[in-house]
């Protein structure tokens, strides 16, 4: 019944997203067979809700295989630098490899992100101390270093402009034939998801993981590796959508516990619903215009986020 229920409650919103717009698109002209109509329906709207679907389950699982490797549940992409890492790599293409293609572009992205997630690790590895609001804290600091370092680059070659439409999240843009790189998330989720009982056991320590016999930096590698690829192809082709992968796999939690294997298809479920509901809602508050999503995200990730820190009484 649950599942019956999800998938109407998601269907129902998939079809709100489909058929909202500025552009004036009715079920009767698609039926009837108008060009126009159907142009707009499968360049533009079904595009747009194909990548949402993604963009939110590859983000939302990144932020969940993210907290595994980090052993703290307020570790996310957007909260240890690994989606600054991907806005570094983005105006590092655009400066050093301007005429170079999006494959080019997409793997410096996936370079930084990787890198500088995995420098993040490894710097928290070192910390003796590591409370849970500690690591999110330094994480946000890291990131906020690197989110300086390429906002200087960007003033240095005038790339400000550049840089700015991809700091806040928008599907407008999404249209066929520019977003199919967003599928890759449904690989990467797989392989999170064959590789959950080794995250689980990573998230316990390194000594906990070599005890049971476990390649705890082999493990560690891959789920960065994964959290790169999500976070990089969200950022190529939607541009930053903060505290996603945050909020999402701590409310999971929150209802099924922490068995990640379990909670892996229900994070990607209501990622996918939470960036659906946003962008819906972001498409009527102003409607014909557009609120990005980025903003509608930000104020309901930071009220979570203080929810989930006050929660903890020892935190708060």
């Amino acid at each position: 019944m649950k599942v019956m229920l999800m998938g109407l409650g998601i269907i129902i919103l998939g079809l709100s997203s489909l058929f909202i717009g500025a552009a004036d698109m009715q079920l009767q002209a698609i039926l009837a067979g108008d060009t126009d109509a159907l142009t707009i329906f499968f360049v533009s709207r079904v595009p747009r809700l194909i990548a949402i679907c993604l963009a939110g389950a590859g983000l939302s699982v990144a932020g969940l295989v993210m907290q595994q490797v980090c052993q703290n549940r307020f570790a996310s992409p957007s909260t240890t630098g690994t989606i600054d890492c991907a806005m570094l790599g983005y105006v590092f293409a655009l400066v050093f490899a301007s005429n170079s293609n999006s494959t080019v572009t997409m793997l410096s992205i996936f370079t930084f992100s990787i890198l500088g997630t995995l420098l993040f690790v490894q710097f928290l590895q070192r910390l003796k101390f590591k409370n849970v609001i500690l690591v999110p804290l330094i994480g946000i600091m890291y990131g906020n270093i690197v989110g300086s370092l390429t906002t200087f680059i960007a003033y240095k070659y005038d790339l400000v402009q550049s840089l700015s439409a991809w700091t806040v999240a928008n599907f407008s843009s999404v249209l066929r034939g520019n977003f199919e790189l967003l599928y890759v998330a449904i690989p990467a989720s797989i392989l999170a998801y064959l590789y959950a009982s080794r995250f689980s056991a990573a998230s316990m320590g390194e000594s906990f993981a070599k005890n049971i016999g476990l390649d705890y930096k082999k493990v560690v590698f891959i789920g960065v590796v994964i959290v790169a690829v999500l976070s990089s192809s969200v950022v190529m082709i939607v541009g930053m959508i903060p505290f996603l992968g945050l909020i999402v796999p701590n409310v999971v939690s929150l209802f099924k516990g922490d068995n990640m294997r379990k909670n892996l298809p229900f994070t990607a479920y209501w990622g996918a619903v939470l960036v659906l509901c946003c962008d819906v809602l972001g498409r009527v508050v102003i409607f014909p215009y557009e609120v990005p999503i980025s903003m509608i995200i930000s104020i309901v990730g930071g009220v979570v986020f203080i929810y989930l820190v006050m929660r903890d009484k020892s935190n708060a």
